[in-house]
C-alpha cells in the first residue's frame, strides 16, 4: 500500500442515542474524524477467498492511527455518501502507525 493509494476521503462516525426533553429517543451522527484512507471493495480474488471468517465484508479501509480516537465497531464509516458498519479493526503489524478496517456496506431500503 503506497502513500499514493490513500485517496479516499472518509468519515468516522459515532452514533449515539440521545433523549430530548420530552423523553424521545433521537440517533445522532457525531463525526469523530475526516481522513483519507485507500478503499477496497470486495471482490473475488485470493486475497478476499483467505478472509472467510468476515465473509460479510464488504469494503476494506485502511488509514493512519488517528490520536487520541480508538476506533471500535460502536462506530460507522461514512464514505462518497455510502454508510458502511465496521466488523473488525486491527492494527497492521501492531505498530501503531496504520489501522485496518473490514466493514459491510449498510443498504437502506425504501420499504
Amino acid at each position: 500500500m503506497g502513500l499514493g493509494k490513500i485517496n479516499t476521503f472518509i468519515d468516522i462516525i459515532l452514533v449515539e442515542r440521545i433523549k430530548d426533553d420530552e423523553g424521545f429517543s433521537m440517533v445522532d451522527d457525531n463525526i469523530l474524524a475526516t481522513i483519507r484512507a485507500y478503499k477496497e471493495e470486495r471482490h473475488a480474488s485470493e486475497k478476499w477467498a483467505n478472509r472467510t471468517l468476515f465473509s460479510e465484508a464488504s469494503a476494506l479501509f485502511r488509514f493512519r492511527k488517528i490520536p487520541d480516537v480508538d476506533i471500535t465497531s460502536k462506530m460507522i464509516i461514512g464514505c462518497s455518501g455510502d454508510r458502511y458498519e465496521i466488523i473488525s479493526v486491527e492494527d497492521i503489524k501492531n505498530r501503531g502507525m496504520y489501522v485496518e478496517v473490514l466493514a459491510k456496506k449498510v443498504v437502506v431500503s425504501d420499504g
